[in-house]
């Protein structure tokens, strides 16, 4: 049977409005078949669109939203008459026929597929004296690979790793062991971080923007390496990785990447800067993925940032803030956690009341109304209170802009204060000053670099971001379940967290019905 794919154009990679001298300029919807198509480099690149082009439907929000909603960050949020699978995340409760976490699974899993044809037929394509485009495309590839295993692994535990395209009598495979699929995620990563070139592309019009670099896989593989010795209680990744190979890693992406912090955490984020914001190819971003509002309202394609009208005010815009559909409430214990001097606090969350908004959660028909919302991430009204999507001709939940930053370079930072905290305190606590310093505008309220103040310093810096509920993961179940409970004497708001589940969640029903058996469900939910 010979083996189709489809190629579609990566516009995650456009700014909002280029569409003429991006590095991905590829025509969409066009059908190949693989046994005639890798003759060129230019069908290579055309394959590694199709790769990229996967990361574009994380803007679903699958994985980030339903992180923040199970972790201590947010309640479910959404309407009061909308389907109540987001209370059931919130609550770790779970029913079957939602088949909860199939575009995770099935996103996470296109993507491999879609890595796995690119590097099965490097080997075809013609290269002539390019020997070092070869190595480029696979060294992209294999990161992507990796990524994708990742999403899937933190979430599920437990998964199916793949280092090939499946045959018909691979289609009932088992999920394997962690040190099997970790291994895979950190060979590709290495293999990415030796391959690829210094170059650093987080500048303002640079047309490579939103590649990956070896710097992005070097933050990459610190992260995967604190994920798998938290979550397993290992000492390396997976017999791959040292953790002083993780740390000579994230020290060289902290010394020699060039990317550094904005000097203004709210520039960051459009919603809290307007005039002052950043832009999205900042030298902070040290990997993000890409969006943009081409798509004017056409469902059939996957440039916008499907994520944000999620988060956004329910029931109309307010103010500068435009309109979505009320998710993820933020929980009133995270903004306390904030010292008022923190810039952080004001940049990261719409405070209703403090902002003088009037928003009535009855009239809006909000559920979990808190008085908080996401300003990360939020969609901006322009002068006239029209959402900017909408003035540009597209449509408001498909067609928002806006960046998702996967590794900022604030993380990086933590991350090697955290890796260098046994053998090197001077520089963790260097590392560990540096995002504080820039949070508070000042030297005077640094605090010990101590492993318990590098993960609440994660906890404030990096909110709203979709990290949370893994570096939970990570320190334990007693650890989650003090963070995560919470009984503020209104039910609605009652969360107890189940540590029989271990902190993964559900795997799709559909997969385990197709599996015949190979797979079952995760411990705790069935």
């Amino acid at each position: 049977m010979k083996t189709y794919i489809k190629l579609f154009a990566l516009s995650s990679l456009l700014t909002l409005g280029a569409c003429s001298e991006d590095f991905l300029e590829n025509e969409p919807y066009t059908d190949k078949v693989t046994e005639n198509f890798y003759k060129t480099p230019s069908d290579a690149f055309e394959g590694l669109v199709a790769v990229y082009d996967v990361l574009q439907r994380e803007a679903y929000g699958t994985q980030l939203i339903v992180s923040e909603q199970a972790s201590d960050n947010c309640f479910g949020g959404f309407g009061i008459a909308d389907p109540t699978v987001d209370l059931q995340w919130d609550r770790f409760q779970y029913t079957t026929d939602k088949d909860m976490n199939s575009l995770t699974w099935s996103n996470s899993y296109l993507g491999i597929y879609r890595a796995n044809v690119l590097l099965e037929n490097l080997d075809k394509v013609n290269w002539g004296a390019n020997t070092a485009l070869k190595t480029r495309y696979e060294a992209e590839a294999r990161f992507l690979r990796a990524h994708f295993h990742f999403q899937a692994a933190k979430m599920f535990g437990d998964i199916i790793p793949l280092d090939h395209t499946v045959t018909t009598s691979e289609f009932e495979l088992p999920r394997q062991a962690p040190e099997v699929t970790y291994a895979l995620i950190a060979n590709d990563l290495k293999f990415a971080a030796d391959n690829l070139g210094p170059e650093n592309y987080s500048q303002a019009g640079n047309a490579n923007y939103g590649r990956i670099t070896k710097w992005a896989a070097e933050a990459y593989l610190a992260r995967t390496f604190l994920f798998y010795t938290g979550a397993y209680n290992k000492t390396d990744l997976a017999g791959v990785v040292t953790k002083a190979q993780a740390v000579t890693y994230i020290n060289d992406v902290v010394n020699n990447s060039g990317h550094g912090l904005v000097a203004d955490f709210a520039n960051l984020w459009l919603a809290a800067s307007f005039e002052n914001f950043a832009g999205e190819d900042n030298t902070e971003m040290v990997w993000a993925v890409r969006f943009n509002g081409s798509g004017k309202g056409n469902w059939d394609l996957h440039e916008g940032n499907r994520f944000q009208v999620n988060i956004a005010p329910r029931g109309g815009s307010i103010g500068k803030y435009a309109t979505g559909w009320g998710g993820a409430t933020v929980n009133p214990k995270l903004v306390a956690a904030y010292d008022n001097a923190d810039s952080r606090k004001a940049a990261s969350f719409i405070d209703y009341a403090g902002e003088g908004l009037n928003f009535d959660p009855q009239a809006r028909e909000q559920r979990q109304y808190t008085g908080y919302s996401w300003k990360k991430y939020c969609p901006i009204t322009n002068a006239a209170g029209t959402a900017v999507v909408e003035a540009n001709g597209g449509n408001f939940q498909i067609d928002n802009y806006q960046d998702y930053a996967i590794i900022r370079f604030a993380d990086v930072l933590l991350m090697a204060a955290e890796l260098n905290l046994g053998t090197n305190p001077g520089l963790a606590q260097a590392d560990l000053d540096r995002v504080r310093d820039r949070a508070f505008k000042s030297t005077t309220n640094r605090v010990p670099a101590t492993q318990a103040n590098i993960m609440e310093e994660r906890r404030l810096e990096l909110a709203l971001e979709g990290l949370r509920y893994f570096d939970l993961i990570r320190q334990g179940m007693p650890a989650m379940k003090a963070a995560i409970d919470n009984n503020t004497g209104d039910s609605q708001f009652a969360v107890t967290f189940r540590p029989e589940t271990l902190g993964w969640f559900p795997l799709p029903q559909s997969q385990i019905v197709l599996s015949n058996g190979t797979i079952q469900q995760n411990p705790g939910w069935n």
